[in-house]
């Protein structure tokens, strides 16, 4: 009997032990992680999900993904406080807006939650563990160079095709982009025609624009829903093709255009990587390991003649 309480009492001090040598070196016994995606109806952020849950899955941690119908802060807060609710070990989360999801992040943090964001940012990161992103700004330059090529000498009118103000990635895309394209002295920029994450909208939009300027050379569009969106327009118009388009993102259904000619060129993030890269450092923050602070993911511009070696950029509609 004496045998079996000394054994029950080193048992236990083991464990004891355990736990506080976690506790010493930063490591937290909670293994829950959580995804708040921009949207669910993106590919982009589907892809960005499968990322994390691989990474996840390989370090031993359990990740749910999750997020608005639309990419708008009023349907993503109320996720934002539920998840914040359940009190996960770590957060990754592609903000919908600059400043309406700075208080909700900073209520993750002052409840012991590391956060991390991923994609998009907010303006004030005082509650931000880490910030995994592509270049925005060079995705920009990137498609004014190839739409300013596609066009030739001839030049003429482009818009800029985007969701809403206020959104980091796509504000940083259309700096790149107004820069880049003012080089070009043959090319005349059009007002930005505003969206919303909606490709019903995208598609009315250019349609009455192109109405109106029936000698629009070019669109650059800045999303994907708005990228699928604007290519429908174009098409029901009738001059797909005619009209060079420079999308951003690699969603399968603007390869498909891509492979039909609708489309000239793709700028393709990588989701995927954003994801894992996201897992990667919240584990790190968790287990007391070096973090990196800021992450850029590579970018791709995809041709047609192309795309069968940059296949690696297309996105997916599930894991």
């Amino acid at each position: 009997m004496r045998s079996l309480r000394a054994a029950l009492a080193l048992t236990f001090m083991v464990a004891l032990g355990l736990v506080a040598a976690a506790v010493a070196s930063g490591a937290s016994t909670n293994k829950n992680l959580v995804l708040i995606q921009g949207t669910k109806a993106d590919n982009f952020y589907v892809t960005m999900g499968c990322g994390a849950q691989a990474e996840a899955k390989k370090l031993g941690y359990s990740i749910k993904v999750q997020g608005p119908a639309s990419f708008a802060a009023p349907q993503q807060i109320p996720i934002v406080q539920a998840v914040t609710a359940t009190k996960p070990a770590a957060v990754l989360i592609a903000p919908t807006d600059e400043k309406a999801l700075i208080a909700p992040m900073q209520a993750m943090k002052a409840a012991g939650i590391k956060v991390l964001q991923v994609d998009t940012t907010v303006s004030n990161t005082s509650s931000v563990t880490a910030s995994i992103s592509s270049d925005n700004e060079l995705g920009g330059k990137l498609a004014a160079d190839y739409l300013a090529k596609s066009l030739g000498k001839k030049g003429g009118s482009v818009v800029v095709m985007n969701e809403q103000p206020g959104v980091s990635t796509t504000e940083g895309r259309i700096a790149g982009f107004v820069k880049e394209i003012k080089k070009f002295h043959n090319i005349k920029l059009l007002k930005t025609q505003f969206t919303g994450d909606n490709p019903a909208q995208a598609a009315s939009t250019i349609s009455s624009l192109f109405s109106a300027n029936p000698n629009l050379g070019g669109v650059f569009a800045t999303n994907v829903l708005v990228a699928e969106g604007t290519d429908t327009g174009l098409k029901t118009a009738g001059v797909a093709g005619k009209v060079k388009i420079v999308g951003y993102d690699a969603d399968p259904t603007q390869v498909a255009d891509l492979k039909k000619g609708v489309v000239q060129a793709l700028v393709a993030q990588e989701p995927y990587q954003e994801g894992v890269d996201g897992v990667q450092q919240a584990v790190n923050a968790l287990t007391g390991k070096h973090v990196t602070k800021s992450i850029l993911t590579k970018l791709a511009v995809l041709t047609k003649a192309n795309l069968a070696a940059k296949s690696s950029f297309i996105y997916k509609s599930h894991c």
